[in-house]
């Protein structure tokens, strides 16, 4: 059985109209040929699909049954023009992005809000990983991009592209009540030498952990590491349980956290850097608009 979609448009006015006469003017046809395409419907199907006589037209149980299902059908088949346009331009699809939890605090959740505003029907999988661990995902394909912190070991670099997306500068989370804290203002890491340091593992994120180490290196001092944690969450709760001090982005002040202050730096501080990586062989049109995006934010 091959039905096609015109005859299903065809059962559905005559159905609506009980009448072949009004159908075919409402469908820009004569009458014949109508008739002729629902005789052939009916026999494709194996069944009567109307009662005729010759003043009225009735459905049939069979046609009773039919009619809910062929509307649905030229319905779906109605938005399928707009559907494959969405899809080749990006304006709908699946992106699967995944993020480092500093991302969390700073440019992850405007970037997000503005482009679901612009491409609302995009499914947005989000992932939050280390910068090694996207780094592998990214190699396997399975996410289309990671914000995650620089630099790119040189094997990845041959399959991957990068933007950067946000600069910052590193700040002190300092335990309340340490007595550097009576000081106003900004602070210089030897006032804080007595507590150990919380840091990134340096095999998840070698830039953020070497960037952290040469500003203290850069002030004559050589910290003791004390606790090492993968998320950004937990480094903050330490600091908060009076573990030590770390070296944090500007924007994950936006964490507040009872029994941590924020402090800038006195010393000579880095900028840590969060950027775009997706695969160069990448052809996603909902990734090339993501990245659209990015761009004109630049």
């Amino acid at each position: 059985m091959s039905v096609e979609m015109r005859q299903l448009r065809y059962f559905v006015a005559v159905a609506e109209e009980k009448h072949f006469g009004r159908a075919a003017i409402r469908l820009h046809m004569t009458q014949p040929p109508l008739s002729q395409a629902i005789q052939a419907l009916e026999a494709d199907i194996g069944a009567l699909l109307f009662a005729r006589t010759k003043r009225s037209v009735a459905l049939t149980p069979a046609g009773l049954a039919l009619l809910p299902e062929a509307r649905r059908i030229l319905q779906q088949a109605s938005i399928l023009p707009d559907l494959v346009r969405r899809a080749a331009t990006g304006e709908s699809g699946l992106l699967t992005l995944a993020f480092v939890s500093t991302a969390d605090y700073s440019i992850l959740p405007p970037l997000l809000r503005e482009f679901r505003e612009a491409f609302p029907h995009v499914e947005i999988d989000l992932r939050e990983s280390t910068s090694d661990l996207q780094l592998e995902q990214l190699a396997q394909g399975q996410i289309d991009a990671g914000l995650l912190i620089p630099p790119l070991p040189d094997q990845a670099k041959r399959g991957l592209d990068y933007l950067p997306v946000l600069s910052e500068p590193l700040i002190l989370a300092v335990p309340s009540g340490h007595k550097a804290l009576r000081e106003k203002g900004k602070l210089r890491l030897s006032a804080l030498s007595d507590l150990p340091l919380i840091i990134f593992p340096r095999r998840i994120s070698p830039g953020f952990h070497d960037t952290i180490l040469a500003c203290f290196r850069n002030a004559g001092q050589t910290p003791h590491i004390g606790q090492e944690a993968i998320q950004m969450q937990t480094i903050v709760g330490l600091v908060s349980a009076g573990m030590g001090v770390a070296l944090v982005p500007q924007s994950v002040s936006n964490l507040k956290r009872p029994g941590v202050d924020y402090r800038e730096l006195e010393d000579a501080t880095s900028q840590i850097e969060t950027g775009l990586a997706w695969r160069k062989d990448n052809t996603s049109p909902v990734l090339q608009a993501f990245l659209e995006l990015l761009r004109k934010k630049q």
